[in-house]
């Protein structure tokens, strides 16, 4: 195929992990001997896309509910939502604020500052364990860091990290997976200033790079053929040390949000 000079050919390689995650696992290791059973070899500049719910195994957030006492709050908020109260207990302690209750979802602005149905906790994918749920990371950007300089460490590869996660759109069916921690690159490539192919000075397109290849990810990954990991090779981009943050916009500019729009207070 003739491709452009200034195009680049991308590959986005699927990584079959063959066993479930435990706690304290080294998820920098099962990734670096997963990818040689492959033979795949990680070279500097890939972008690693994981799946947050193998990272969140990793860190022993997984919660049995029978050990969760609802309060008086989670049990009026359950009742009218047709949810277990004790899950309504734990998406209280897991959110900044909760923004709308609506046939039974209940939307939270998470610890972190994301947006999501029931402040990210999931019970997919955590064995048979029906009482168990997945907490989302503590700290996802942190993780993503550890795994980073660790793979550097036993590799001497310089790779950059996303942690992602599937979220729900407004205005559109469907979800798609959107980065929730970042390392070792800009999540955000910024056109602010430059020129499109007319001429024209762009004043406002900043493109959310990384939610870009956590979606692009997916498409290999998938949800239930034991996939958590993709390596996506051949994207240049922006050394950085990265933060989620940049992707997060705040309240004050956001068109959708406002103070009177939050339903309860968690804090």
């Amino acid at each position: 195929m003739n491709q452009s000079k200034t195009s680049s050919r991308l590959e986005i390689i699927p990584i079959f992990i063959k066993n479930d995650i435990k706690k304290e696992d080294d998820i920098s290791e099962i990734i670096i001997e997963s990818s040689h059973l492959q033979n795949i070899s990680l070279m500097d500049n890939d972008i690693v896309v994981i799946a947050q719910k193998i990272i969140s195994k990793a860190e022993g957030e997984i919660i049995d509910l029978d050990n969760i006492a609802p309060s008086a709050k989670a049990i009026k908020i359950a009742l009218t939502n047709k949810k277990d109260p004790r899950l309504v207990e734990l998406i209280i302690s897991q959110s900044k604020s909760l923004l709308k209750f609506e046939r039974g979802i209940i939307i939270a602005e998470t610890k972190h500052g994301f947006i999501c149905t029931n402040a990210g906790i999931d019970g997919s994918n955590v064995d048979t364990e029906s009482n168990h749920v997945l907490l989302l990371p503590e700290n996802p950007d942190l993780s993503a860091k550890s795994i980073r300089h660790k793979i550097k460490a036993k590799t001497n590869k310089d790779v950059a990290i996303i942690i992602s996660d599937t979220f729900g759109r407004p205005f559109r069916n469907g979800q798609v997976n959107m980065a929730i921690g970042v390392s070792g690159m800009n999540p955000i490539k910024n056109y602010i200033g430059k020129k499109d192919m007319y001429g024209n000075i762009l004043k406002v397109t900043k493109i959310a790079v990384a939610d870009e290849i956590a979606s692009a990810a997916e498409i290999v990954m998938g949800k239930s053929n034991r996939i958590p990991v993709a390596i996506l090779r051949g994207y240049k981009f922006r050394r950085t040390g990265g933060s989620i943050s940049k992707i997060l916009r705040r309240k004050k500019n956001d068109l959708f949000r406002s103070e009177e729009t939050i339903l309860q207070n968690c804090l």
